[in-house]
């Protein structure tokens, strides 16, 4: 039997409903007709149509089970050849360059889990995929978010812009669409003054004779600028001039943000903060993930043997996803995203992002800023919670402006103050100029001011004591003062690590680690060693 043409030509489509395909409905209407040749049809069209329900779950579980990055290899496989006659099952077709943004998300202390739940972390993974994969879902573009795969610990989304050949087809009519609007609005600027247009028609013409030499090096630049059609990938492919790609990133980021609320206010998964082997039985645990995206090119398609394959992804850019979810830990966030990914973001969320330092990582020599949104753990997530069809309806209404009103937006940042945000800013361009005597000494206070903002709102900190603590921690980072016999401010050491901003720390741990001082080499970056 041979698949739909749909099923060929587009595998992730929604298997069609077949009116009558119970088993009860047909078996009824079977029994209850007197004639006998009528029955004999109606039979045979319950046969067929057990069939193709037994086909509609085969090609449901390949949606499952390979999602987008195998698509193409069902299509090619499904299709039919010359005579009607299918083709033979090749899995290992060759892959595909697409441009994505590339998620990676991680359970946070997974090896505690692992070794505390034993056989239970299966439970655990899949109840935190359903909250991710439904928030990647709802807010993925035109259904473009899609779950990959899951590796244990981490899980790659995949949030598809299209293969090359779309994404040059849109930029050209973004290109066209561009230049039209100039020509317009030059013809409209000489309109009315036909001196004025002779003029220029002069101007222009004695003006290409002497200037023909330095007009063709500016087109030749301009031209080099623009990848060749038969490149597979161009890498300096400007995606933020792509029509709709602000609220294509937009979407994919509110997607994990929305994981992250969805995950502190989901009553399955708080139930395991209340498990007594993670626990002790007293909520000691809390369930988080850490998030890291990049954006860029991929080649889509399967890796594997005739045995076994896997539909997935290879890129440079999945790998640096991959190194931004492990450096969240290094700088005390849950989210970080490179600058290829912050480009792509509207001006409204981009207001959002805190530039956290500017690195290289292991096997690039390519310096780029590293952002993160922060994003801090709050027991009151649950006071914002909806039902899914007002979340549905959010995400269908989705503007730009939601960046200043969604609650658990809001919420995640409300520790983020702008004294803190300026003092942070001038540390780190200090930092990154080899200030750094004056970059600890303002990432100090930054660290300071958060202390302070986290403190007000702990549970369990008065006023006065939370004035006290504040005198203690400045006795502990004051450089002129040897307080490491101090009592008060050992006890209050764990604190302010807990309490305090993690890029902070991590920056002056850095610069403390190589004496205070820059280096002679310093360039305004560094790297990060470690994946």
């Amino acid at each position: 039997m041979n698949f739909s043409r749909s099923d060929a030509k587009n595998p992730l489509s929604p298997p069609p409903v077949q009116r009558g395909s119970g088993m009860n409905d047909v078996a009824d209407f079977c029994y209850d007709s007197d004639d006998d040749e009528t029955t004999d049809k109606q039979l045979g069209t319950y046969e067929t149509e057990q069939v193709i329900s037994a086909v509609t779950k085969i090609t449901d579980l390949l949606r499952k089970c390979w999602g987008v990055a195998g698509a193409g290899i069902i299509s090619s496989n499904l299709a039919t050849k010359e005579g009607g006659l299918a083709a033979y099952f090749n899995p290992t077709v060759p892959g595909k360059a697409v441009y994505a943004l590339f998620a990676f998300v991680s359970i946070d202390r997974f090896n505690f889990h692992l070794h505390a739940l034993k056989g239970d972390i299966m439970i655990l993974i899949n109840d935190i995929a359903a909250v991710l994969h439904e928030e990647v879902y709802r807010w993925g573009y035109e259904d473009s978010g899609q779950c990959n795969k899951n590796l244990g610990h981490a899980f790659l989304m995949v949030y598809r812009i299209g293969d090359v050949t779309e994404v040059m087809e849109k930029r050209k009519r973004a290109e066209a669409v561009i230049f039209s609007m100039k020509d317009i609005r030059k013809s409209r600027r000489q309109t009315g003054n036909s001196l004025h247009i002779q003029r220029s028609r002069s101007s222009s013409q004695d003006t290409s004779i002497s200037g023909q030499r330095g007009s063709s090096m500016i087109g030749g630049s301009e031209k080099s600028s623009i990848p060749q059609r038969n490149s597979p990938v161009d890498s300096n492919i400007d995606l933020s001039s792509l029509p709709g790609m602000r609220a294509f990133a937009d979407r994919a980021l509110l997607g994990l943000l929305k994981t992250f609320a969805g995950i502190h206010r989901d009553k399955t998964i708080l139930s395991w903060n209340n498990d007594f082997r993670l626990g002790a039985g007293v909520g000691a645990m809390s369930i988080n993930l850490n998030f890291g995206m990049d954006a860029g090119w991929a080649v889509e398609g399967a890796v594997g043997s005739m045995y076994k394959i896997d539909a997935t992804y290879l890129s440079p850019h999945v790998n640096m996803a991959s190194r931004m979810m492990s450096a969240t830990k290094q700088y005390g966030v849950h989210f970080l995203l490179s600058q290829s990914v912050q480009k792509l973001l509207s001006e409204n969320c981009q207001n959002k992002l805190r530039h956290v330092d500017t690195v290289t990582v292991k096997g690039s020599s390519v310096q780029q800023k590293i952002y993160t949104y922060d994003a801090k753990v709050r027991k009151d997530f649950f006071l914002f919670g909806k039902t899914k069809s007002q979340e549905d309806v959010d995400s269908d209404r989705y503007t730009p402006a939601i960046w200043n009103f969604d609650q658990d937006l809001l919420a995640m940042r409300n520790h983020i103050s702008d004294e803190f945000t300026d003092v942070y800013n001038r540390g780190r361009e200090e930092y990154l100029s080899g200030n750094w005597p004056t970059a600890i000494k303002l990432l100090k206070s930054a660290n300071l001011i958060m202390v302070q903002q986290v403190a007000e709102e702990e549970d369990g900190y008065d006023a006065g004591g939370s004035d006290r603590r504040i005198d203690v921690l400045r006795t502990l980072f004051d450089d002129d003062d040897d307080d490491d016999d101090n009592e008060a401010a050992e006890e209050y050491r764990q604190s302010a690590l807990e309490g305090g901003d993690g890029p902070c720390q991590r920056l002056i741990a850095y610069m403390q680690d190589l004496g205070g001082e820059a280096p002679n080499d310093w360039d305004g970056y560094r790297p990060l060693t470690s994946k």
